[in-house]
This record gives C-alpha cells, sequence and structure tokens, in this order.
C-alpha cells in the first residue's frame, strides 16, 4: 500500500517561468524526469528572493539549504520549447528546516505537468552540522508559510 504525501499548494504562491532547452528532453522527446528537480530549484529561488531572501544572502552568512527529501508526481509531459510555469509555496518552516510544495504547468493551456515537495535542512556552511536558521531569517520567511 502507498501513501501519498501531502502536496497541496497553499497561498502565497510565487509564480516564475521557463523555457524547455533541448537538452532538458530525453530520446522520447519529452523532459528527462529529473530536469524537474532543477525547475523546482529555479522556483524556490525565485520564492526566496521574492520574499527579499535571496538564496545567496543565506550562503553569505555561513549557511546553506540541502535538498534532505523529495518528492514528484508526473502527470504529463512537457517538451522541447514549451513554456513552463513553476508554482512554488513555502509548506512548513522550523529552526532548522523548510518545505516547498511545487508545481509545474504548460503555459499553453495550464495542464498540470508534475507536482511534488522538496524538503531542506539548515546547515553551517563551514563544519555541515545541522544549524538554526537565525531568527531574522525565520522572521522573513514566516508571513509566507502557506495557509491551507
Amino acid at each position: 500500500m502507498s501513501v501519498k504525501p501531502a502536496m497541496a499548494m497553499m497561498e502565497p504562491i510565487k509564480r516564475c517561468q521557463v523555457r524547455v532547452l533541448y537538452g532538458d528532453t530525453d530520446a522520447g522527446g519529452v523532459v528527462y524526469n529529473a530536469t524537474y528537480l532543477r525547475y523546482l530549484e529555479q522556483g524556490r529561488g525565485e520564492f526566496m528572493r521574492e520574499c527579499g531572501l535571496p538564496y545567496k544572502h543565506l550562503e553569505e552568512r555561513g549557511f546553506v539549504l540541502p535538498l534532505v527529501e523529495s518528492y514528484l508526481r508526473y502527470k504529463a509531459p512537457a517538451r522541447y520549447d514549451d513554456l513552463l510555469f513553476i508554482e512554488t509555496c513555502l509548506a512548513d518552516l522550523s529552526r532548522f528546516s523548510c518545505r516547498f510544495h511545487c508545481q509545474v504547468r504548460n503555459a499553453h493551456n495550464n495542464r498540470l505537468l508534475v507536482k511534488g515537495f522538496t524538503h531542506h535542512a539548515s546547515i553551517s556552511r563551514g563544519q555541515g552540522t545541522l544549524t538554526p536558521l537565525p531568527p531574522d531569517v525565520l522572521a522573513v520567511l514566516a508571513p509566507y508559510v502557506g495557509k491551507e
């Protein structure tokens, strides 16, 4: 019996777009499955930037947010030159981690292509140990934690 992970999109949702490159596709002419993790990374980066906390600023302060868990559910294929919308929300935030829910849609017809989540730990860049996010970072992100 499989358990369906929670992946609900909650406001506020940030949206960005990407055009599928030829190199993003596989021999079957569709976007290669692992490419969607890059798309979700782009969505997270834009989400953080729009919240006023570019990921680069975390790194400059000695923090990184490595991926510790991910899940993708493929619903329909994307192909070369498709314009895609990446929708991202911050589903959960704690002192030591954050979880983003994402959807990738075809911009032409709004068809859902992929949905999923990524979960990230807060790690000190120099020591590589689990480290709490600073209170000011939590304060910036807290208003963006999604509400159902």
